[in-house]
């Protein structure tokens, strides 16, 4: 008789179960991951009335590799530089809730008597949203194109690095079983060098790697490249001492800055959708339901501190970055739940065995309750808005307004401003840069060379000399490289500003550099007479090929900022940034015209959208050209992507007109528009004339799109209205015309 392995007959079980109940969820239109966790529940160990998986072991194992790809994806879907386009307002709003989330997740850990590690893990648990629900959400309601979506989607970029932060800070904390601050600093240090050091190592060699070979490429191979990559780097994050959580998602996040990283991200979906799977049953499996009814009372009790806490955390932080109330209250009802990462971080606690048994499953069903609450809660959030609006005193209305208002301003940014963020930014990459160098010669290089020579002082001469010819580019550029000189100019001959702190930033960059290079030599060499001979032929050295070590950083610096450009390169005409106005509803939303449209062919005058809808035209795309501001006699054609500012409900009125049968395009601004404000003063040009008169279309090529006038605001307001003093504009303008006007204006 043929003998079938446990796991296979466990892997089919487990599938099977999956794919029925799946298809259960989808007919009932719930969340698929909920329907991954019943169905661990069905075979697990604590339920008899189904078969029952066998190797509890293998499934582990099957679970764990779920995480590295699930892990993965989401790497893929983040990006760093999403992260550093997501704005102030999505990182205050997502600091508000962690911070307050993980205090009210210890709090409420302690108020029920749990120890200070499940407390702990509580406040870790109930900090990070869940991105599959909420895009899951969002899509189903169709409200991926109102302006609280796009704040939500950049709290959760933020969130999901905070979450990495967590499950490194967790385990440090689970392993060392230690509250100390300085070992908490130390691991955030570490993590901090480690992702940049493979940021860059990674944005150097990876894209590289994969444009030379991409003609050797079709889809199976690069599918099998992209998870080698991706399981290299779990190795390499274990060897350090981190989970492969991690190692997975920074690999996700250095291959979606590639070219082929949408591709990737395709082609990996199927894996990560199979393992996720499994990830999910295995979730399931873990679940006690009798000691879920034990502990009914904590989990509604945890799933109401989690919904509340939420909203009003998330609705608070928005709010600060001034964001309106109606933006904020749907913001934090759209974040009001725990998801995958969660599961994840309770994960973690299980397997490090530092978490009671009980934690577990009281976290797989607060997820769960807020699974089903949460497009409840998106969709009556609005709703929630109108009843706030009605019982806040007016006074207090207006007070939130002004405050949204004058968070939106132009800011110049000084050379101090410049040069500082640039210095930091050079010590910063430089150093970590030469220490990694330092640490691969003195582990890797200089064991391999006393293998192979047995003169001791040639050993230290060849080990030291090779490591300072790998620093020697990056030495120079943390001591000579030029940082932003036309900054740095302005501030050295500018009288009002002292030379003092310039010259000290200059030497403390040259005393850096020289602790390196002493630092690197003294590891090798001991004897300080050879050590001042070493540093003086270094000098000698440095001083004759000052010029090629600077041509050989100029062409590392250029590959690297090549490969981490070239996707936006390849799709500028498609790269858009979108603004918001606050604290109105309006905003700016691009909608293509649909051939069967009944505005092709007729010019903007005859169509009247203004009079008709309430918005604005600001921009018509066709083909590579752009119409900024398009006049009265501008036609509507075929295939025009028309960018259009209103409130949600005027687009969407507006948008059965010009795209009739295709889908919501996302809410994004072309990168060459931008939404900014002025303030009319007393002694402002502008002040008792008309927005005819005033000439911001002829001269700045602005379009006013709004005004606030003692509390009121006008959206759209017609040219013939007068500026008057105190008045806040709204205009629709290129960055560097509407600086150039302003400045005319001061």
């Amino acid at each position: 008789m043929v003998h079938l392995p446990p796991l296979i007959s466990d892997l089919g079980l487990i599938l099977g179960a999956a794919g029925l109940i799946t298809l259960i969820f989808k007919r009932i239109k719930q969340p698929l991951v909920l329907g991954y966790i019943i169905a661990g529940l069905l075979v697990g160990q604590h339920i008899s009335i189904f078969p029952s998986i066998t190797d509890q072991e293998n499934i582990e194992i099957w679970a764990e590799i779920g995480v590295i790809f699930l892990l993965f994806t989401l790497g893929l879907e983040f990006s760093f530089k999403k992260l550093a386009k997501v704005g102030g307002a999505s990182s205050i709003t997502a600091a508000m809730e962690v911070i307050v989330m993980l205090a009210l997740g210890y709090g409420t850990g302690k108020l029920l008597g749990w120890s200070s590690m499940d407390s702990i893990f509580l406040g870790g648990i109930l900090s990070v949203s869940s991105t599959t629900i909420i895009i899951r959400a969002f899509e189903e309601l169709d409200v991926k194109t109102q302006q609280f979506a796009v704040l939500v989607f950049g709290v959760l970029i933020v969130e999901d690095l905070v979450a990495i932060l967590l499950l490194v800070l967790l385990s440090t904390l689970a392993l060392s079983q230690n509250f100390s601050g300085t070992e908490m600093l130390i691991s955030v240090l570490k993590l901090a060098f480690f992702l940049i050091l493979w940021f860059i190592g990674g944005i150097f060699l990876i894209p590289t790697f994969l444009k030379k070979t991409r003609k050797l490429m079709n889809d199976e191979t690069l599918l099998i490249v992209s998870i080698a990559l991706c399981l290299i780097m779990v190795m390499l994050a274990t060897k350090v001492g981190f989970s492969p959580a991690l190692g997975a998602f920074i690999m996700g996040s250095i291959l979606a800055e590639t070219v082929q990283g949408e591709k990737i991200e395709h082609l990996v979906k199927s894996v990560k959708d199979l393992f996720g799977a499994i990830f999910f049953v295995s979730v399931g499996m873990l679940i006690d339901p009798d000691m879920l009814i034990e502990n009914i009372g904590p989990v509604l009790l945890i799933t109401f501190i989690t919904v509340a806490g939420k909203l009003f955390s998330t609705s608070t932080g928005a709010l600060i970055s001034g964001q309106s109330l109606k933006a904020s209250v749907q913001t934090g009802m759209s974040l009001s739940q725990i998801g995958e990462f969660s599961f994840i971080i309770a994960t973690l606690g299980v397997t490090l065995k530092v978490t009671s048994d009980f934690l577990y499953p009281i976290a797989v069903a607060v997820s769960a309750i807020t699974t089903f609450t949460t497009p409840y809660l998106i969709r009556y959030s609005a709703g929630l808005y109108d009843i706030i609006e009605e019982k806040l005193p007016a006074g207090w209305i207006k007070k939130l307004n002004k405050y949204s208002s004058t968070a939106q301003v132009i800011t110049t940014t000084s050379d101090w401003k410049i040069y500082l963020h640039s210095y930091i930014y050079n010590i910063v990459i430089q150093s970590v840069c030469i220490i990694s160098i330092f640490f691969v010669t003195a582990r890797y290089i200089s064991p391999f060379v006393r293998n192979h020579v047995s003169n001791a002082i040639i050993v230290d001469f060849m080990t030291a000399g090779f490591g300072l010819l790998l620093a020697a580019p990056f030495l120079w550029a943390l001591v000579g490289r030029r940082i932003q000189e036309n900054a740095y100019s302005n501030l050295w001959h500018n009288e009002n500003v002292s030379r003092g702190p310039l010259i000290a930033l200059n030497l403390f960059r040259i005393v850096l550099g020289l602790f390196f290079t002493v630092l690197l030599v003294i590891q090798f060499i001991s004897d300080p007479y050879i050590l001042i001979l070493v540093i003086v032929i270094i000098a000698v050295l440095n001083s004759l090929f000052t010029k090629r070590i600077q041509k050989m950083y100029n062409r590392i610096e250029r590959r690297f900022l090549t490969n981490l450009n070239e996707k936006e390169e390849q799709a500028l005409h498609k790269d858009k940034i979108r603004p918001d106005i606050v604290p109105w509803d309006a905003h700016l939303v691009e909608l293509k015209v649909s051939p069967e449209s009944p505005f092709v062919g007729q010019n903007l005058f005859d169509l009247g959208i203004r009079e008709k809808f309430g918005v604005n035209i600001a921009m018509i795309e066709r083909g590579r050209n752009t119409i900024a501001n398009p006049g009265r006699d501008e036609k509507l054609y075929p295939g025009d992507e028309v960018m259009v500012i209103g409130t949600d409900d005027q687009l969407a009125k507006l948008k059965p007109f010009i795209e009739l049968s295709e889908e919501n395009r996302p809410l994004v601004q072309r990168e060459t528009m931008t939404l900014q404000k002025v303030t009319i003063n007393s002694n402002s040009p502008l002040k008792g004339i008309t927005i005819r008169s005033s000439g911001m279309r002829e001269k700045a090529k602005a379009l006013v799109v709004g005004i606030e006038r003692d509390g009121e605001r006008i959206l759209n307001p017609d040219s013939s209205m007068q500026f008057m003093e105190e008045d806040i504009v709204w205009i629709v303008c290129n960055q560097k015309r509407l600086q150039e006007f302003i400045m005319q204006l001061q």
